[in-house]
Protein backbone atom coordinates (compact mmCIF):
# COMPACT_ATOMS: atom_id res chain seq x y z
CA UNK A 1 0.00 0.00 0.00
CA UNK A 2 1.07 3.86 -0.28
CA UNK A 3 0.33 6.12 1.89
CA UNK A 4 -0.06 10.23 1.82
CA UNK A 5 -1.36 12.94 3.40
CA UNK A 6 -3.59 15.39 3.30
CA UNK A 7 -5.91 17.07 2.85
CA UNK A 8 -4.09 19.96 2.75
CA UNK A 9 -7.03 23.31 3.15
CA UNK A 10 -5.02 26.32 4.59
CA UNK A 11 -8.11 27.10 6.54
CA UNK A 12 -7.95 29.39 9.31
CA UNK A 13 -8.80 27.84 12.89
CA UNK A 14 -11.38 31.03 15.10
CA UNK A 15 -8.35 30.00 17.60
CA UNK A 16 -5.74 30.69 15.88
CA UNK A 17 -4.00 33.85 14.75
CA UNK A 18 -1.80 32.50 12.27
CA UNK A 19 -2.64 34.59 8.75
CA UNK A 20 -3.61 32.75 5.69
CA UNK A 21 -0.02 33.46 4.22
CA UNK A 22 1.35 32.18 7.15
CA UNK A 23 -0.63 28.67 6.32
CA UNK A 24 0.13 28.54 3.06
CA UNK A 25 3.69 28.43 3.75
CA UNK A 26 3.13 26.05 6.02
CA UNK A 27 1.46 24.32 3.93
CA UNK A 28 4.45 23.93 1.35
CA UNK A 29 7.21 22.86 4.05
CA UNK A 30 4.73 20.39 4.87
CA UNK A 31 4.89 18.89 1.42
CA UNK A 32 8.31 19.08 1.39
CA UNK A 33 8.48 17.31 4.94
CA UNK A 34 6.20 14.65 3.52
CA UNK A 35 8.52 13.66 0.91
CA UNK A 36 11.76 13.74 2.93
CA UNK A 37 9.46 11.46 5.67
CA UNK A 38 9.13 8.62 2.54
CA UNK A 39 5.56 9.47 2.84
CA UNK A 40 3.68 8.58 -1.21
CA UNK A 41 1.84 11.52 -1.52
CA UNK A 42 0.39 15.00 -0.84
CA UNK A 43 -3.52 16.16 -1.39
CA UNK A 44 -5.25 19.10 -1.67
CA UNK A 45 -9.15 20.18 -1.18
CA UNK A 46 -10.88 22.58 -2.75
CA UNK A 47 -14.32 24.63 -1.90
CA UNK A 48 -15.14 28.66 -2.38
CA UNK A 49 -16.21 31.46 -0.76
CA UNK A 50 -15.84 29.70 3.02
CA UNK A 51 -15.28 32.35 5.18
CA UNK A 52 -12.28 30.55 6.92
CA UNK A 53 -10.55 30.74 3.66
CA UNK A 54 -11.27 26.84 2.56
CA UNK A 55 -8.80 26.28 -0.66
CA UNK A 56 -10.14 27.30 -3.74
CA UNK A 57 -7.41 27.40 -6.62
CA UNK A 58 -5.72 23.47 -6.38
CA UNK A 59 -3.93 23.99 -9.44
CA UNK A 60 -2.43 27.12 -8.06
CA UNK A 61 -1.38 25.60 -5.02
CA UNK A 62 0.02 22.67 -6.41
CA UNK A 63 2.36 24.00 -8.44
CA UNK A 64 4.06 25.61 -5.99
CA UNK A 65 4.04 22.17 -4.15
CA UNK A 66 5.60 20.77 -7.50
CA UNK A 67 8.17 23.45 -7.63
CA UNK A 68 9.62 22.68 -4.39
CA UNK A 69 9.78 19.00 -4.75
CA UNK A 70 10.61 16.09 -6.40
CA UNK A 71 9.56 12.77 -5.98
CA UNK A 72 6.26 12.77 -4.33
CA UNK A 73 2.76 12.22 -6.08
CA UNK A 74 0.66 15.94 -5.71
CA UNK A 75 -2.94 15.35 -6.14
CA UNK A 76 -6.04 16.90 -6.27
CA UNK A 77 -8.68 15.93 -3.81
CA UNK A 78 -10.60 16.68 -5.42
CA UNK A 79 -11.32 19.81 -8.05
CA UNK A 80 -14.88 20.89 -8.57
CA UNK A 81 -14.38 20.19 -12.03
CA UNK A 82 -18.73 21.40 -13.02
CA UNK A 83 -17.29 25.08 -11.78
CA UNK A 84 -14.26 25.06 -14.21
CA UNK A 85 -13.96 25.66 -17.80
CA UNK A 86 -12.97 22.43 -19.05
CA UNK A 87 -9.79 23.70 -21.64
CA UNK A 88 -8.23 26.12 -18.83
CA UNK A 89 -8.53 23.36 -16.87
CA UNK A 90 -6.90 21.14 -19.23
CA UNK A 91 -4.15 23.72 -19.43
CA UNK A 92 -3.70 24.44 -16.24
CA UNK A 93 -3.49 20.12 -15.63
CA UNK A 94 -0.91 20.28 -18.45
CA UNK A 95 0.75 22.94 -16.78
CA UNK A 96 1.22 21.32 -13.48
CA UNK A 97 2.07 18.00 -14.59
CA UNK A 98 4.95 19.54 -16.72
CA UNK A 99 6.36 21.01 -13.65
CA UNK A 100 5.71 18.44 -11.79
CA UNK A 101 7.74 15.90 -14.11
CA UNK A 102 4.30 13.99 -14.48
CA UNK A 103 3.57 13.68 -10.63
CA UNK A 104 0.16 15.12 -11.03
CA UNK A 105 -3.07 13.54 -9.88
CA UNK A 106 -5.99 14.93 -11.26
CA UNK A 107 -8.61 14.24 -8.63
CA UNK A 108 -12.16 15.39 -10.07
CA UNK A 109 -15.49 15.78 -8.18
CA UNK A 110 -19.03 17.16 -9.02
CA UNK A 111 -19.21 19.65 -5.58
CA UNK A 112 -22.50 20.28 -4.53
CA UNK A 113 -22.65 23.71 -2.52
CA UNK A 114 -25.88 25.83 -4.08
CA UNK A 115 -23.57 28.79 -3.46
CA UNK A 116 -20.45 28.40 -5.11
CA UNK A 117 -22.63 27.06 -7.79
CA UNK A 118 -24.75 30.27 -8.40
CA UNK A 119 -22.16 32.86 -7.60
CA UNK A 120 -19.73 30.75 -10.45
CA UNK A 121 -22.43 30.69 -12.87
CA UNK A 122 -23.01 27.90 -13.32
CA UNK A 123 -25.95 25.43 -13.24
CA UNK A 124 -26.06 22.79 -10.21
CA UNK A 125 -28.91 20.88 -12.07
CA UNK A 126 -26.51 19.34 -15.04
CA UNK A 127 -23.24 19.21 -13.21
CA UNK A 128 -23.62 15.35 -13.87
CA UNK A 129 -23.57 16.12 -17.37
CA UNK A 130 -20.49 18.49 -17.38
CA UNK A 131 -18.22 16.26 -15.74
CA UNK A 132 -19.10 13.29 -18.57
CA UNK A 133 -18.13 16.27 -20.80
CA UNK A 134 -15.43 17.24 -19.14
CA UNK A 135 -14.13 13.74 -18.94
CA UNK A 136 -14.27 13.55 -22.22
CA UNK A 137 -12.61 16.79 -23.30
CA UNK A 138 -9.52 16.27 -20.88
CA UNK A 139 -7.57 13.18 -22.23
CA UNK A 140 -8.86 14.68 -25.94
CA UNK A 141 -7.51 18.34 -25.12
CA UNK A 142 -4.03 16.75 -23.52
CA UNK A 143 -3.45 15.00 -27.08
CA UNK A 144 -2.11 17.56 -28.93
CA UNK A 145 -4.60 17.51 -31.58
CA UNK A 146 -6.98 19.49 -33.18
CA UNK A 147 -10.34 18.95 -30.95
CA UNK A 148 -13.97 20.12 -31.34
CA UNK A 149 -16.77 19.55 -29.48
CA UNK A 150 -20.78 20.53 -29.06
CA UNK A 151 -22.16 18.97 -26.05
CA UNK A 152 -25.00 19.55 -24.17
CA UNK A 153 -23.09 21.84 -21.52
CA UNK A 154 -19.90 22.91 -23.41
CA UNK A 155 -18.88 24.00 -26.90
CA UNK A 156 -15.54 24.10 -28.28
CA UNK A 157 -14.47 25.68 -31.66
CA UNK A 158 -11.45 23.32 -33.76
CA UNK A 159 -8.62 24.28 -31.18
CA UNK A 160 -5.34 22.44 -30.43
CA UNK A 161 -4.77 22.92 -26.45
CA UNK A 162 -0.95 23.85 -26.16
CA UNK A 163 0.95 22.91 -23.44
CA UNK A 164 0.66 18.87 -24.15
CA UNK A 165 1.79 16.80 -20.73
CA UNK A 166 4.88 13.98 -21.54
CA UNK A 167 2.61 11.57 -20.49
CA UNK A 168 -0.81 10.79 -19.42
CA UNK A 169 -2.16 12.52 -16.41
CA UNK A 170 -4.26 10.31 -13.86
CA UNK A 171 -7.58 11.51 -13.49
CA UNK A 172 -9.58 9.88 -10.32
CA UNK A 173 -13.08 10.66 -9.20
CA UNK A 174 -14.23 11.18 -5.96
CA UNK A 175 -17.92 10.68 -4.61
CA UNK A 176 -20.14 8.39 -3.07
CA UNK A 177 -23.16 7.74 -4.95
CA UNK A 178 -22.99 4.77 -6.97
CA UNK A 179 -23.54 7.50 -10.23
CA UNK A 180 -20.17 8.51 -9.31
CA UNK A 181 -18.63 4.90 -9.03
CA UNK A 182 -20.02 4.06 -12.19
CA UNK A 183 -18.98 7.82 -13.89
CA UNK A 184 -15.19 6.76 -12.59
CA UNK A 185 -15.01 2.96 -13.96
CA UNK A 186 -15.91 4.22 -17.63
CA UNK A 187 -14.38 7.51 -18.02
CA UNK A 188 -11.70 7.55 -15.32
CA UNK A 189 -8.32 5.97 -13.53
CA UNK A 190 -9.43 5.89 -10.37
CA UNK A 191 -12.04 6.66 -7.63
CA UNK A 192 -10.92 8.50 -4.38
CA UNK A 193 -13.40 7.29 -1.51
CA UNK A 194 -13.91 8.26 2.33
CA UNK A 195 -16.41 5.14 2.67
CA UNK A 196 -16.46 2.36 5.70
CA UNK A 197 -14.47 -0.79 5.00
CA UNK A 198 -18.67 -2.57 3.71
CA UNK A 199 -19.64 0.55 1.70
CA UNK A 200 -15.81 0.57 -0.08
CA UNK A 201 -16.43 -2.98 -1.20
CA UNK A 202 -19.51 -2.33 -2.71
CA UNK A 203 -18.00 0.47 -4.84
CA UNK A 204 -15.19 -1.64 -6.00
CA UNK A 205 -18.50 -4.67 -6.81
CA UNK A 206 -19.62 -1.68 -8.30
CA UNK A 207 -16.55 -0.38 -10.23
CA UNK A 208 -16.06 -3.87 -11.59
CA UNK A 209 -19.63 -4.59 -12.74
CA UNK A 210 -19.57 -1.39 -15.26
CA UNK A 211 -15.91 -2.13 -16.03
CA UNK A 212 -17.13 -5.35 -17.77
CA UNK A 213 -20.42 -4.25 -18.75
CA UNK A 214 -18.51 -1.18 -20.82
CA UNK A 215 -15.27 -3.36 -22.01
CA UNK A 216 -12.94 -0.86 -19.97
CA UNK A 217 -9.79 -2.48 -19.67
CA UNK A 218 -7.11 0.32 -18.68
CA UNK A 219 -5.81 -0.04 -15.27
CA UNK A 220 -7.85 1.50 -12.39
CA UNK A 221 -6.77 2.39 -8.84
CA UNK A 222 -8.28 3.06 -5.54
CA UNK A 223 -7.80 5.72 -3.28
CA UNK A 224 -9.24 5.58 0.60
CA UNK A 225 -8.74 8.52 2.69
CA UNK A 226 -9.82 8.98 6.43
CA UNK A 227 -8.83 10.54 9.40
CA UNK A 228 -5.90 9.69 11.26
CA UNK A 229 -4.20 10.81 14.45
CA UNK A 230 -0.66 8.72 15.52
CA UNK A 231 -0.78 8.49 19.32
CA UNK A 232 1.26 6.24 21.98
CA UNK A 233 -1.90 6.58 23.76
CA UNK A 234 -5.17 6.44 21.95
CA UNK A 235 -7.69 7.95 24.69
CA UNK A 236 -4.61 11.17 25.44
CA UNK A 237 -4.76 11.37 21.54
CA UNK A 238 -8.23 11.84 20.79
CA UNK A 239 -8.38 14.69 23.51
CA UNK A 240 -5.29 16.19 21.53
CA UNK A 241 -7.13 15.89 18.18
CA UNK A 242 -11.19 16.19 19.51
CA UNK A 243 -11.19 20.06 18.82
CA UNK A 244 -9.88 19.98 15.13
CA UNK A 245 -11.66 16.83 13.74
CA UNK A 246 -15.12 18.52 14.62
CA UNK A 247 -14.04 22.37 13.56
CA UNK A 248 -13.17 20.07 10.29
CA UNK A 249 -16.61 17.97 9.96
CA UNK A 250 -18.95 20.67 11.35
CA UNK A 251 -17.50 23.72 8.77
CA UNK A 252 -18.99 21.77 5.94
CA UNK A 253 -22.36 22.25 7.77
CA UNK A 254 -21.67 25.73 7.97
CA UNK A 255 -20.30 26.30 4.09
CA UNK A 256 -22.80 27.54 2.82
CA UNK A 257 -24.11 30.16 5.46
CA UNK A 258 -19.96 31.50 5.79
CA UNK A 259 -20.79 32.51 2.53
CA UNK A 260 -22.44 35.75 3.29
CA UNK A 261 -20.47 36.75 6.38
CA UNK A 262 -17.94 39.72 6.46
CA UNK A 263 -14.19 39.99 7.50
CA UNK A 264 -15.44 39.60 11.13
CA UNK A 265 -14.20 36.79 13.84
CA UNK A 266 -14.24 33.51 12.63
CA UNK A 267 -17.14 31.86 14.63
CA UNK A 268 -16.57 28.72 16.47
CA UNK A 269 -18.36 25.24 16.54
CA UNK A 270 -20.79 24.80 19.41
CA UNK A 271 -19.22 21.87 21.70
CA UNK A 272 -20.15 18.72 20.12
CA UNK A 273 -22.67 16.02 22.20
CA UNK A 274 -21.81 13.15 23.17
CA UNK A 275 -23.47 11.76 20.44
CA UNK A 276 -21.42 13.52 17.75
CA UNK A 277 -17.70 13.38 19.51
CA UNK A 278 -19.00 9.32 19.41
CA UNK A 279 -19.62 9.20 15.50
CA UNK A 280 -16.43 11.62 15.19
CA UNK A 281 -14.27 9.02 17.21
CA UNK A 282 -15.41 6.28 15.14
CA UNK A 283 -14.68 7.62 11.88
CA UNK A 284 -11.23 8.78 12.95
CA UNK A 285 -8.36 6.07 13.54
CA UNK A 286 -6.03 7.12 16.50
CA UNK A 287 -3.21 5.32 18.22
CA UNK A 288 0.32 4.16 17.62
CA UNK A 289 1.77 3.23 14.40
CA UNK A 290 0.70 -0.34 14.78
CA UNK A 291 -2.79 -0.03 15.79
CA UNK A 292 -2.93 2.93 12.61
CA UNK A 293 -1.59 0.22 10.35
CA UNK A 294 -3.86 -2.40 11.53
CA UNK A 295 -7.07 -0.39 10.92
CA UNK A 296 -5.74 0.42 7.46
CA UNK A 297 -5.10 -2.85 6.79
CA UNK A 298 -8.91 -3.72 7.75
CA UNK A 299 -10.15 -1.71 4.85
CA UNK A 300 -7.28 -2.99 2.81
CA UNK A 301 -8.54 -6.46 3.41
CA UNK A 302 -12.10 -5.51 2.83
CA UNK A 303 -10.85 -4.03 -0.70
CA UNK A 304 -9.06 -7.10 -1.25
CA UNK A 305 -6.77 -5.04 -3.96
CA UNK A 306 -3.75 -2.35 -3.38
CA UNK A 307 -5.13 0.93 -2.04
CA UNK A 308 -3.77 4.31 -2.43
CA UNK A 309 -4.22 5.43 1.44
CA UNK A 310 -4.14 9.72 2.46
CA UNK A 311 -4.33 9.67 5.82
CA UNK A 312 -6.58 12.96 6.34
CA UNK A 313 -4.07 14.51 9.17
CA UNK A 314 -4.04 18.36 7.73
CA UNK A 315 -5.99 19.73 10.79
CA UNK A 316 -7.03 23.33 10.95
CA UNK A 317 -5.94 25.24 13.73
CA UNK A 318 -3.19 22.20 14.71
CA UNK A 319 -0.02 23.88 15.69
CA UNK A 320 2.82 23.81 13.24
CA UNK A 321 5.06 22.03 15.22
CA UNK A 322 2.51 19.48 15.99
CA UNK A 323 1.62 18.84 12.37
CA UNK A 324 5.23 18.59 11.33
CA UNK A 325 5.48 15.64 14.53
CA UNK A 326 2.15 14.07 13.02
CA UNK A 327 3.85 13.82 9.00
CA UNK A 328 6.67 12.97 10.37
CA UNK A 329 5.45 9.55 12.19
CA UNK A 330 2.89 9.00 9.63
CA UNK A 331 6.03 8.91 6.78
CA UNK A 332 9.00 7.10 9.11
CA UNK A 333 6.60 4.80 11.27
CA UNK A 334 3.24 4.24 10.09
CA UNK A 335 3.99 3.74 6.04
CA UNK A 336 6.94 1.17 6.37
CA UNK A 337 4.32 -1.20 8.37
CA UNK A 338 2.23 -0.86 5.17
CA UNK A 339 5.04 -1.80 2.25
Amino acid sequence: MRLGFGLVSCQRHPKDDRSWRDLYREAIELTTLAERAGLDSVWTTEHHFVDDGYMPSLLVMSAAMAARTEKITIGTGVVLAPLHDPIRLAEDAATVSLLAGGRLVLGLGLGWSEVEFDALGVDRRHRGRAMDEVLTLLPAAWSGEVIEHRGGIYTVPPVAVRPVPEQPIPIWIGGNAEAAVRRAARLADGFFSNAGPDRLAEQIAIAADERQRTGVERAFEWAHYQMIYVADDPERGWEEIRDYVHYTTWKYGDMETSALRGSGPLPAPPAPTADVEERLRARTLVGPPEMVAEGIGVVADKAGLPLHVIARSYFPGMPFSQQQELVLRLGEEVAPLLR
